[in-house]
């Protein structure tokens, strides 16, 4: 098993065998680059190689993506209340909310 570093990503390469071929670090970011042509909106944090022979297993591991709530309120698809004048301000305060049984949380 061999772990580095390259271009800010966590890699490390299983070999099955001791004879297996070494990855170079010019393949190594070309496996890098694969990642980010294959998900260009993701960010990359570690890469594994499992090395059999000729044949190379890639696993990616990104970086979590930020999950922003959406809620609708007041008949208004929104994430936060910011953007919301006096008025709508006003008639979200008003609202009837609802609970939540404790059964279903």
């Amino acid at each position: 098993m061999e772990n580095k570093m390259i271009d800010g990503v966590k890699v490390a390469v299983n070999y099955a065998q001791a004879s297996d071929t070494p990855v170079s670090d010019d393949e190594i970011k070309a496996y890098i680059k694969r990642a980010y042509d294959k998900y260009p909106h993701g960010q990359l944090e570690s890469l594994t190689l499992d090395v059999d022979g000729e044949d190379v297993g890639i696993h990616y591991g990104l970086a979590p993506v930020k999950f922003d709530r959406i809620r609708r309120i007041t008949g208004y698809l929104v994430g936060t209340l910011d953007r919301f004048n006096d008025a709508k301000r006003s008639e979200e305060h008003d609202r009837v909310k609802h609970e939540v049984p404790a059964c279903c949380k």
